[in-house]
């Protein structure tokens, strides 16, 4: 009697573990892995991650990825700069990545000759070397010494920054300011803001 219980026994434990489920893990070597647990993260849901977060200058061919790490360009521009435009063509034209900074304020001004301007836009950084004012031989010359490819090869889907101050304005909530009590205040005009600081040249 003793016996037949056992048997018993013996059979339904190998019964549970027939019906119990398996996961299988493909590890990121390749390896196939199976286990009653699932796996915590799946490989392919990590590597999808990955790829999101991959900066873009990685979307470049080599060369062009390995300028723009080692020396990055800045152009520091004006409203109503026709040096300034050709400059900035000359540099689409050639698939040069660059941040453009605008120079407006007088604290725009400041940061301009932080990075080594004068009165004279527009300003070209090339890593630690600069230009300034628009001359076609001298930037050709600086782009490639810093190893610029010298035709575009710029993803098509690729586009530069947005241009933003030289000099960042700083989001400050305004202080609660007392109601105007006359119509002068109320209605008073400023003046419009100038394209650039006066004394500069193009």
């Amino acid at each position: 009697m003793h016996h037949r219980s056992l048997l018993l026994l013996l059979s339904l434990l190998l019964s549970a573990t027939a019906h119990a489920q398996l996961y299988k893990s493909v590890g990121p070597d390749g390896k196939i892995t199976y286990s009653d647990a699932p796996p915590a993260k799946p490989g392919k849901v990590t590597e999808k991650n990955a790829a999101a977060t991959a900066a873009p200058s990685t979307q470049f061919p080599y060369e062009l990825a390995d300028a723009a790490r080692k020396h990055p360009v800045t152009l520091y521009t004006a409203s109503n700069c026709a040096a300034c435009d050709n400059g900035r063509k000359a540099l689409n034209a050639r698939g040069v990545p660059f941040t453009e900074k605008t120079v407006q304020t007088e604290e725009d001004v400041a940061r301009l000759k932080q990075a080594g301007g004068d009165q004279e836009l527009p300003l070209l950084t090339v890593g630690s070397k600069k230009q300034i004012g628009y001359e076609a031989d001298a930037w050709t010359q600086l782009l490639s010494s810093a190893g610029y490819p010298a035709n575009s090869q710029l993803p098509r889907t690729y586009r530069n920054p947005a241009p933003q101050p030289a000099a960042p304005v700083a989001k400050i909530s305004a202080p609660t300011q007392p109601a105007i009590s006359t119509d002068t205040e109320r209605f008073a005009e400023k003046p419009p803001a100038a394209n650039a600081p006066p004394g500069f040249r193009f």
